[in-house]
């Protein structure tokens, strides 16, 4: 495992880990959510076939080991940020696995860039229209910057299966998300916005849905998989928003197909 601190521009480094091949022109882009970093996959990553395949596994700003500058926070931010580092690192073409906030990233990075862009896997992915919650839910999402009790709440809520160890595991990497970024980030993937862009996506995008109670499989049917040329939905039974947490190897399994058939 290869980490390094990248420039992104003047004012941002961003945490990078790679694993896998050398293939100097295109990666394998893992793009994490909201409230943690990049160590969100650290469970998945030893059932993954890395075989020839560069995989490139950032930290975003305000998150990990990146740079927490005091803004902006929003996906078009992140989006462009993972665009200079994939310039940085000379890849022409990148395959997407977003997770949560992250499938938003890699649906606003699909159509700004749809050429650059070979496929797409979306883990429980936010829709580009962003998502409706109660107000309560709402003002626990959006203080709990810093609270371990608060950040626990939410992942029981979104959660089915989550070993007690994992848990610990992602509270204690999400207490490294700054509080800036917690808030604003949180704001922007509740609200959307970016939805019109989504006919321009030319890769083929597999959602995996499972039974998350914030993001049902009808749900990410009717916002992402239908809205986009070639999106297709594979449901995931018996886990709920952190399927790579809560069953990694099931989850590789699904993410090794995905990658074996989108092989060029």
């Amino acid at each position: 495992m290869k980490k390094e601190r990248i420039r992104v521009d003047e004012h941002l480094h961003l945490m990078l880990r790679e694993e896998g091949g050398n293939n100097d022109k295109e990666g394998i882009l893992f793009i994490h959510g909201w409230m943690v970093s990049g160590a969100v996959w650290n469970s998945i990553l030893p059932f993954l076939d890395t075989r020839s395949r560069r995989l490139l596994l950032p930290d975003l700003r305000g998150a990990g080991e990146s740079d927490c500058p005091p803004g902006p926070y929003d996906i078009a931010s992140y989006g462009t940020d993972l665009w200079r580092l994939a310039d940085r690192l000379g890849i022409e073409r990148l395959r997407l696995i977003g997770h949560s906030m992250g499938g938003q990233i890699a649906l606003w990075m699909a159509g700004t860039q749809p050429n650059r862009v070979s496929a797409l896997c979306l883990i429980c992915p936010v829709p580009p229209q962003g998502i409706n919650l109660p107000e309560e839910a709402v003002h626990l999402f959006r203080t709990s910057a810093g609270d371990r009790q608060k950040q626990g709440t939410i992942l029981d809520l979104a959660c089915k299966a989550l070993p007690p160890s994992e848990r610990e595991r992602l509270l204690d990497d999400a207490k490294n998300t700054s509080p800036a970024c917690i808030e604003q980030s949180f704001n922007a993937w509740r609200q959307g916005g970016f939805q019109d862009q989504l006919h321009l996506i030319q890769a083929k995008a597999v959602v995996l849905a499972t039974d998350d109670p914030f993001l049902p499989p009808p749900l990410l049917n009717d916002l992402v998989v239908t809205q986009v040329k070639r999106g297709r939905l594979v449901y995931f039974p018996g886990v709920g928003h952190y399927p790579q947490c809560e069953a990694p190897q099931l989850c590789a399994a699904i993410l090794n197909a995905f990658l074996a058939a989108t092989d060029e």
